[in-house]
């Protein structure tokens, strides 16, 4: 009975210990275990995913993206001609690169109707129309920002070509739809007494009926402008070419005068434009 009881006593001992020394399951953690408390399980648990963020972020970008305004329009100066032999056209695209030169600006080439026959023009040695510039109608003039019409002489004014084109557009007179619109005139003349400059101002009878603003480039071309060393077209009124009998090309100053005037006009409508 001693013995029993001396071996209990022992074994109560050893279960103590070890309960004390977290064996067997005890309340005591054991050294090789990391605690956990509580509040490492929260900031566990509501830790951001890193796939989610780079979603967000893919997202706000997008929404950035669609909500960034468009590029704003270029503002449009139709530059519109008459031709027969090329010199009027080539004027007109040297006046084109002035005015796409300019921020925000854009030319547009186009051609008036002719009037004349192939036969007519044929007998008359008219080379072939370039292709590529469209002919243009009355009621798009409308939605230009400025205008530039080019031209040969007849006489001192204008061609019957480009005076049968200001004849159609009687509608648009009738609404005012040209009505403060700037425009300017380009010339060719056979001749240095031909008509440089009669044939642009009588030309502004159609811009006053119809209200439109009249530019001219006045001596904004510089020293150019008092050159006497060669013949040259052009006047204040705007830019010109000596044609002679057809033969005779625009020189380099008469076509750097063309493209001031449409760098010149572009920069009066960008002006107009921002008010």
């Amino acid at each position: 009975m001693n013995i029993y009881r001396t071996v209990m006593r022992e074994t109560k001992l050893k279960n103590f210990h070890n309960f004390l020394m977290g064996k067997g399951g005890g309340c005591v953690p054991s050294k090789k275990k990391v605690p956990s408390t509580l509040d490492d399980q929260l900031v566990a648990r509501d830790a951001p995913i890193p796939v989610e963020e780079e979603g967000a972020k893919a997202e706000t970008n997008a929404a950035a993206e669609t909500a960034a305004p468009p590029p704003a329009a270029k503002l449009k100066i139709f530059i519109v001609f008459y031709s027969m032999y090329g010199h009027v056209e080539g004027l007109a695209r040297r006046m084109k690169k002035g005015v796409d030169g300019v921020d925000g600006l854009e030319g547009v080439l186009y051609r008036v109707p002719e009037t004349l026959s192939a036969e007519v023009l044929d007998q008359m040695k008219a080379p072939p129309k370039a292709e590529g510039i469209p002919e243009i109608t009355a009621a798009e003039l409308a939605t230009a920002d400025g205008l530039l019409f080019g031209f040969p002489t007849r006489y001192g004014s204008m061609a019957a070509q480009m005076k049968a084109f200001f004849d159609t557009t009687g509608q648009l007179w009738n609404e005012q739809k040209l009505a403060g619109k700037p425009a300017g005139f380009f010339v060719s003349t056979g001749t240095q007494g031909g008509g440089q400059e009669t044939t642009a101002w009588t030309a502004i009878t159609q811009l006053a009926h119809h209200g439109m603003l009249f530019v001219p480039i006045g001596y904004t071309f510089g020293a150019g402008m008092f050159k006497m060393d060669s013949i040259r077209g052009g006047t204040p009124y705007g830019a010109g070419v000596f044609a002679g009998d057809g033969s005779r090309q625009p020189t380099e100053t008469e076509l750097a005068l063309a493209e001031h005037q449409g760098k010149y006009m572009a920069s009066v409508v960008k002006r107009l434009s921002e008010g």
